[in-house]
């Protein structure tokens, strides 16, 4: 049985008016009364995707605070440049914040009343449940989640194209460096690595898989990766690493310890920015459309004949550079 806005009326006692409202996250209602009323309709099941929502004017790019770091930006601003450009070619507006789940984020959607959210990188659950809650349309960039629209480059596909690489280059003792693999993207590069070594019937080392821990300076949580896999012996002949800030202060550790780079260790990151073709030496990397992902988000907030949630995948290349070259 469908529940209806009236349904929601009389299981809260509130108003029709005030159940619409609090549903549409609207200004004008005590939060006691909003969270009573969220909290009603997720027990019975109410459709979110059935509110009245009017033509998309504004809408709001979300990016986590973790990403907005020195060794994020080379990537995300290019996705915020292209759903910039990408809004303002369908007459859109587009407003930037940086968020967390310590602020308050509900507060601050009543606050800009954007018609769409558009989310950038990994969110936590409570706060992606947050932003499902104000009842706008939502769709994910760099992220996937069941029931939410998302748009994403081949990250499985470029772990394995990477790792593949450094296989055919004839290498045989290949690290990984990673992130968090709570995160989508980092999780799907770290299976495409795998799943290259499993194609080339080589056996996953376990210790040659380092995680970067979480942390304010990620650069220095890569270069204390790479020292911990340059003391083993014998040590990784190849480095695939989860992006190229990684990779680029992996290779850093590798030169300033003696070691010729690819001679000695072949290095490949991901993302290719702008700081990889100008890398000494120039670093091999996955390439990623970032300025097309950023467009892509916004054209599932904007499809009007999409009534069910989409996912799409945009294609990723390999860029071998000096860092892994074959001679």
């Amino acid at each position: 049985m469908t529940v209806t806005v009236r349904d929601l009326a009389r299981a809260t006692g509130c108003s029709i008016g005030t159940v619409s409202r609090a549903l549409k996250n609207q200004p004008g209602l005590g939060e006691t009364t909003r969270a009573r009323v969220l909290s009603a309709a997720r027990e019975l099941g109410y459709d979110f995707g059935r509110l009245r929502l009017g033509a998309i004017r504004r809408i709001a790019f979300l990016l986590h605070r973790q990403h907005n770091t020195l060794s994020s930006s080379p990537f995300y601003s290019p996705v915020l440049q292209g759903a910039e450009q990408a809004c303002r070619r369908a007459g859109v507006t587009l407003s930037f914040h940086v968020v967390s789940p310590a602020e308050p984020v509900a507060e601050l959607l009543r606050s800009h009343q954007p018609d769409a959210i558009l989310c950038a990188g990994y969110f936590e659950p409570d706060l992606v449940a947050v932003l499902r809650d104000s009842g706008k349309p939502l769709a994910l960039v760099d992220m996937l989640l069941p029931g939410f629209s998302s748009i994403n480059p081949d990250h499985h596909l470029g772990g394995y194209l990477a790792t593949r690489h450094l296989i055919r280059t004839g290498r045989r003792r290949i690290a990984m460096i990673s992130g968090s693999l709570a995160h989508y993207s980092i999780h799907q590069r770290a299976r495409g690595y795998r799943k290259a070594l499993f194609d080339a019937r080589m056996l996953a080392d376990p210790e040659l898989e380092i995680q970067v821990p979480a942390g304010d300076d990620p650069a220095a949580g890569a270069r204390a990766a790479t020292r911990r896999l340059l003391a083993m012996s014998p040590r990784p002949d190849a480095l695939f690493c989860y992006n190229d800030s990684t990779a680029l202060a992996a290779m850093q550790v590798c030169l300033d310890a003696g070691l010729k780079v690819p001679a000695d260790i072949a290095i490949v990151g991901f993302d290719d920015i702008s700081g990889a073709a100008q890398a000494i030496p120039p670093l091999s990397s996955i390439s990623i459309d970032k300025e097309a992902l950023g467009a892509a988000g916004v054209a599932l907030l904007l499809d009007k004949a999409a009534n069910a949630p989409a996912e799409q995948t945009l294609p990723v290349q390999l860029i071998v550079r000096e860092s892994s070259y074959d001679d």
